[in-house]
């Protein structure tokens, strides 16, 4: 497994690619279904954000301050998905919203993913070394170990609380 802080989170990113297709896919009336997917999204955006935020987005703000702009933006995306995903945790998927705001979050999402693929991953590759990226990487890796599973988790709520009073 690569320690590159941009692999891993490519490979995260792929991953929930997938459950997003899945839940796309479920069916009109596919309740377990889609709530077990949306159990999986959540836990999977849930770690994403908490190790970006944690390790990722610091480390290149003190690298590579001319990316601040960028991660302030990341953050606040950041902030975004964290809401919803503590909306829809709280939601049945027979909810008369739950599909509307789980379209809402895939779609921020997926804006989001495919912003840092194509511009942000590119200026952190180009700006910091191989070394660099697979210390942030190994970081990363150890944070996901503890990092919070669920929006309603003390560390993720504090993420969020950060996010409304920066």
């Amino acid at each position: 497994m690569s320690t590159d802080a941009i692999v891993i989170l490519r490979d995260d990113h792929k991953e929930i690619r997938r459950l997003f297709r899945e839940f796309e896919s479920a069916g009109d009336n596919a309740h377990a279904t889609k709530d077990a997917l949306a159990t999986k999204i959540i836990e999977a955006l849930t770690v994403h954000t908490y190790i970006e935020n944690e390790t990722m987005y610091p480390e290149v703000r003190r690298l590579l301050p001319d990316l601040e702009d960028d991660v302030l933006e990341s953050y606040e995306e950041h902030h975004v998905a964290d809401v919803l995903c503590m909306e829809l945790a709280a939601l049945d998927s027979t909810a008369e919203r739950f599909d509307a705001k789980m379209t809402v979050l895939m779609e921020n999402v997926t804006h989001h993913m495919e912003e840092e693929e194509s511009d942000w991953f590119p200026k952190v590759r180009a700006g910091l070394g191989r070394k660099q990226l697979a210390e942030i990487g190994e970081r990363m890796l150890e944070q996901k170990k503890t990092a919070p599973r669920s929006p309603a988790q003390p560390s993720a709520l504090k993420k969020a609380i950060d996010a409304v009073t920066a």
